[in-house]
């Protein structure tokens, strides 16, 4: 009977807890369900989280190809708000991380360099897992130009005079000197040590030749340049005036007429003789300008000389007759 009851006892156990449904196995069941849903959700949230972030990876040049520290640049979101900073490291290398996916506005705040100027502001996409490599070359500062023109003797300042400046074959400026006379603009550079330029007047001032001959000069990165063109004025005006003299003072020559007048002068008596004189000192200067003499000038002379003989001439034969006349009386 003993054995009986061992044997059973486990079955009528069974049979009630079926029937009753004892609450002793619901705490089994419930421990496993927490145990098992964590382990798969942890995992998968780190995986999540980082596919949805990106970069940007920024290498700073110069035109030579040569990095650039201590570059400044600031990172802003489509909203404008700045979402990260910083400068390029000595290797010119600068990473922004963990960023959303998106458009975002990259500013260079500064070069870092005062032979470098800053780039304009550029938009930068960002994807997620990757970063967007970026290299930017900053351009070297402009030398700032100032072109004056002056006259070769006074050096006044000219207004109106042009040139081109430029490097090799190519021309990179063209100045115009205003009205103060002067000028100013900007030269790009091309080299950290200097750059060789050269200028051409190309227009020259009003009333001034142009000057041919071109110049050279160097500039550096930010450096002041100062460019001076000097002209001579054009000599027309004084060349016209010696030539104008000679054309219209032989044509008042007075000259060829003087001789015809004397020619119809009554001849004088004894007691004209005095006459020859005020002929010769009416004739004798010569108006302002005339050219050489010629022997037509001696005719005046010739004329005055002849009346004197023939009033010499006159009063040696009224003598001769004077004295015929009273030779008769003399002998009555």
């Amino acid at each position: 009977m003993r054995i009986r009851s061992a044997r059973t006892l486990p079955a009528a156990v069974a049979v009630a807890a079926t029937v009753t449904g004892s609450p002793s196995w619901a705490p089994t069941a419930s421990a496993q369900s927490p145990d098992t849903s964590p382990s798969a959700s942890t995992p998968a949230a780190p995986r999540n989280a980082e596919a949805e972030t990106g970069g940007v990876a920024i290498v700073k040049k110069d035109p030579g190809g040569d990095v650039l520290a201590g570059a400044s640049f600031a990172l802003f979101d489509s909203a404008g708000k700045e979402t990260a900073s910083g400068k390029t490291d000595a290797q010119g290398q600068l990473a922004f991380k963990d960023l959303t996916p998106g458009v975002y506005r990259l500013k260079e705040v500064s070069s870092g360099s005062p032979l470098h100027d800053t780039v304009d502001d550029q938009d930068v996409i960002v994807t997620s897992g990757t970063d967007t490599p970026l290299t930017i070359t900053d351009p070297f500062k402009d030398a700032s130009v100032r072109l004056k023109a002056k006259d070769d003797k006074t050096g006044k300042l000219l207004p109106g005079s042009t040139v081109n400046i430029g490097s090799g074959d190519k021309t990179l400026l063209t100045l115009t000197t205003g009205s103060d006379g002067t000028a100013t603009g900007k030269l790009p550079i091309n080299s950290r040590t200097s750059t060789d330029f050269w200028v051409k007047q190309v227009k020259a001032p009003e009333g001034y030749d142009l000057y041919k001959p071109s110049k050279t000069f160097k500039a550096k990165p930010g450096d002041p340049v100062m460019v001076t063109t000097t002209n001579v004025k054009t000599a027309t005006t004084p060349t016209q005036k010696p030539t104008a003299k000679p054309t219209d003072e032989p044509s008042h020559k007075p000259t060829p007429d003087k001789p015809g007048k004397d020619e119809d002068t009554p001849t004088p008596s004894a007691s004209q003789t005095p006459a020859a004189d005020e002929t010769s000192s009416t004739t004798a200067p010569a108006p302002e300008g005339a050219l050489a003499h010629t022997g037509a000038d001696a005719t005046p002379w010739l004329i005055g000389g002849a009346g004197i003989l023939i009033a010499v001439g006159g009063g040696a034969l009224f003598v001769v007759r004077r004295r015929r006349t009273d030779d008769p009386t003399d002998e009555s």
